[in-house]
């Protein structure tokens, strides 16, 4: 009896915890009346927010995001650029100098809580900076829903970074990250990170957002326009309805997004067109000789989508705005805000590409990119080289061969961080570019070198399949890898992302034989890999030679590049391979490593040896 029922408590035991380490994410439902001061740049608002406890554990506090209380000077983000200096984001810093710390009084972003409610009851609440924590009344428990309501009043910061008034290129009002927006709550806790000038992390909400602004303005958002026939831009026939102060009302929704955003301007226009089988697109810009590629556009974002669609997973959303925000290019969801003066249409779709991809990455596939910033921008620098490689063909070996170049490149400055580490805590802002966004592409780059293209496609097909509206980490990403390609590929993103160790393969010797070949290569770097060998025949046949690494278990059996032979296995702690082919020196042009030049070895110099006869 005893025996029995000990195994029926293991067995409840072991399913509690199969059911506390099960998936959940949190929802919210945002509905906001925003009133524009456009003359004062300032704002009134309130929110009513429904938020969703999906997770198995007991709330007694929440925490919203202020980011506009870091534009002013001594914030926290003014505090780490100065003490970056020249090392930091140049677009914050000037010479080494913060350029927060010389706004202007009335221009600091602020964004001023009146009360915050939850049911009705008032509630405390601190501001930590960026960061305010509400003390609930009432704990909200698994699997509950609560009501919190909200007054507060803001004032549009000078525009330094994404945000702010009257930016370079003269546009009056970028409005991102606005609004008081809750955190995200996950298995790791909450996402309270400090707003520093990075990326941003949130719950997957419902927007329903009516903004009241002078009636001359148009108004670019990310989102679903309910009243195009009563304000400026969008409708040729549409009566503009005002209010006795002169403002037109607008009314936007859209639904399971991670922020709305939304810009401001008298002198934008609106022009738009659907891809087939979705979405309808708008561009969003100020019409004049400056921005006049933006004319051309049309047919290459219709390509852009119907690639990204193909290749990385069908866009779920109704609508996306490019829009001019006048500072650099930054996602948010259903749009983005980007620079509007480009030189040439290619320079344009570069930024397009960038930030359009987002929405796979970062929107719909929602890592905490303030975690995991590789993954936001690495992945989305693979879609981005891989869609521009379609829509502007260059004559190079593979679509990703200048970014391996760049990061060889970089690597010899001795300045490289991890990818691992958080967004925010890079200590050199060049350092984070590569950590982040290039070593994040070269990832995905690498691992289709090692398990062959088609894998690499059926892994980002699955992961989308799996994953999208979800907010996937890199086990996620790994376990279907692992799974597509029978491989085991841990030691791989152990050493690529949690440390800034380098590949650097070599070939050591070559021995012509009366009917054969032998070629000794030679491990100089500290990241094993399985090695490409391939030979070009005076007769100008490639033949290609795969020795697999012992530690990936499984072979590649298949690449886009050719068809290859496979060798036995190069054990990762053998410093020393030979490899004896059937071709003799006068059947020889030239020898090499990985023709398709995707594997980031750090010095080509002894990569290749040209056979002189």
């Amino acid at each position: 009896m005893r025996k029995s029922a000990a195994i029926i408590f293991a067995f409840i035991i072991s399913q509690f915890q199969a059911q506390q380490g099960a998936y959940y994410q949190q929802a919210a439902k945002y509905k906001m009346d925003i009133d524009v001061n456009a003359e004062k740049f300032t704002y009134q608002g309130n929110q009513s927010l429904e938020y969703t406890n999906n997770s198995p554990d007991e709330l007694k506090v929440v925490y919203f995001h202020l980011y506009w209380n870091a534009f002013k000077p001594n914030s926290m983000m003014d505090q780490r650029i100065a003490g970056q200096g020249k090392n930091g984001d140049s677009r914050l810093q000037k010479d080494g100098v913060s350029r927060l710390a010389a706004i202007p009084k009335d221009q600091e972003g602020a964004q001023n809580i009146h009360w915050i409610r939850q049911n009705g009851k008032d509630l405390k609440f601190e501001i930590q900076e960026t960061v305010m924590k509400v003390y609930l009344a009432e704990p909200i428990q698994p699997n509950s829903s609560t009501t919190f309501t909200m007054d507060w009043d803001a004032v549009i910061p000078q525009q330094i970074r994404r945000s702010g008034r009257n930016n370079r290129e003269g546009v009056d009002m970028t409005m991102t990250q606005w609004y008081p927006k809750i955190a995200e709550y996950d298995y790791d806790g909450w996402a309270t990170f400090d707003y520093i000038g990075r990326e941003f992390h949130a719950p997957f909400a419902d927007f329903d957002v009516t903004i009241r602004i002078n009636k001359d303005y148009v108004i670019g958002a990310g989102g679903v326009l309910d009243n195009p026939t009563e304000v400026k831009g969008y409708d040729a026939a549409a009566k503009i309805k005002a209010d006795k102060s002169k403002k037109a009302v607008w009314k936007w929704k859209a639904n399971n997004i991670l922020d709305f955003a939304w810009s401001a301007d008298r002198d934008y226009i609106i022009k738009s067109f659907d891809v087939p089988e979705g979405p309808k697109v708008f561009l969003v810009y100020q019409q004049n000789d400056k921005t006049k590629v933006w004319e051309e556009a049309q047919s290459y974002v219709t390509k852009y989508f119907e690639l990204m669609n193909t290749h990385f997973g069908k866009y779920v959303y109704p609508t996306y705005a490019f829009i001019q925000g006048g500072d650099g290019g930054m996602e948010y969801g259903m749009c983005t805000m980007i620079l509007g003066e480009a030189k040439d249409i290619k320079g344009l779709m570069g930024l397009m590409a960038h930030e359009g991809a987002h929405s796979w990455y970062q929107q719909m596939l929602a890592t905490n990119e303030s975690v995991r910033p590789w993954m936001d921008e690495g992945f989305t620098s693979y879609a981005e080289g891989y869609v521009m490689y379609h829509l502007f063909p260059e004559e190079l070996p593979n679509p990703f061969a200048n970014t391996v170049n760049a990061y060889r490149n970089f690597v010899k400055k001795g300045i490289e961080e991890p990818a691992v580490w958080f967004g925010d805590h890079h200590d050199n802002g060049t350092a984070y570019t590569y950590a982040s966004y290039v070593k994040g592409e070269l990832y995905l780059v690498e691992l289709g070198y090692i398990m062959g293209e088609q894998n690499l496609a059926e892994t980002l097909k699955q992961y989308y399949d799996q994953w999208h509206m979800k907010h996937p980490s890199d086990r996620d990403f790994l376990h279907i890898a692992q799974k597509v390609s029978g491989m085991d590929l841990k030691w791989f993103h152990n050493y690529w992302i949690n440390t800034t160790k380098t590949i650097d393969y070599g070939i050591k010797d070559v021995k012509y034989d009366a009917k054969s070949t032998t070629i000794t290569l030679v491990n100089n770097g500290q990241v094993p890999m399985p090695i490409d060998f391939s030979i070009l025949t005076t007769d100008k046949k490639v033949v290609t030679y795969q020795i697999p690494l012992n530690m990936t278990r499984t072979w590649k059996e298949k690449d886009i590049y050719g068809d290859f032979k496979t060798m036995p296995y190069w054990p990762w702690t053998q410093k020393e391979y030979t490899l004896t082919i059937p071709y003799t020196k006068a059947q020889l042009s030239v020898l090499g490593i990985d023709f398709s030049q995707r594997m980031a070895d750090v010095n080509m110099d002894d990569n290749i040896v040209e056979v002189k006869q």
